[in-house]
């Protein structure tokens, strides 16, 4: 399949797929995201000789395998906060209470925002400035590309922000 014939192929069966995907996920970005990444799946692997019904019936088997990981992935990841170490007995010495205490308002807008963004939302900040990981190396730990990890931190920053007018507005 040429590059034509797959461009067709993606814009007669983008919505098709898009709307497995959101009725799936729930999430509009979410969807767009995964779409997105179905069909780069897609393109990577297409087999020159398979019909049409084979192929959709091909992208609605990379479409479910993609939306497993994803579901897998996130239900996977830890949640666990300071609170909840600290209440399990772990401490930390003093100083670090004091430096806590000072910075523990900031902290706690944060760690709100952060629990309110999608999973992958949250992961793709915790890379960029927390690990402090370049754009490729989030991108390769996120096991998406580039372009999807650029758009992930975009509306990631875009929501947070939303999210800390909010929490200033309470």
């Amino acid at each position: 399949m040429n590059g034509q014939e797959f461009q067709t192929l993606y814009q007669n069966r983008f919505q098709l797929i898009y709307r497995y995907v959101y009725n799936k996920v729930g999430n509009r970005e979410e969807a767009e995201d995964l779409t997105s990444e179905i069909f780069l799946k897609a393109a990577r692997g297409i087999d020159q000789e398979r019909s049409r019904e084979s192929i959709q019936q091909w992208l609605f088997y990379i479409a479910r395998t993609t939306i497993a990981d994803y579901w897998r992935a996130h239900y996977r990841s830890p949640k666990s906060s300071l609170d909840e170490l600290l209440e399990s007995g772990w401490d930390m010495p003093d100083e670090e209470n004091a430096a806590m205490a000072r910075s523990s308002s900031a902290a706690d807008r944060v760690q709100r925002i952060l629990r309110e963004l999608p999973e992958q939302q949250r992961e793709v900040l915790k890379c960029r400035f927390l690990l402090r990981l370049s754009i490729k190396a989030t991108a390769l730990k996120m096991g998406v590309s580039v372009a999807n990890a650029k758009v992930l931190q975009y509306r990631a920053l875009r929501r947070a922000a939303n999210l800390e007018k909010v929490l200033m507005d309470l």
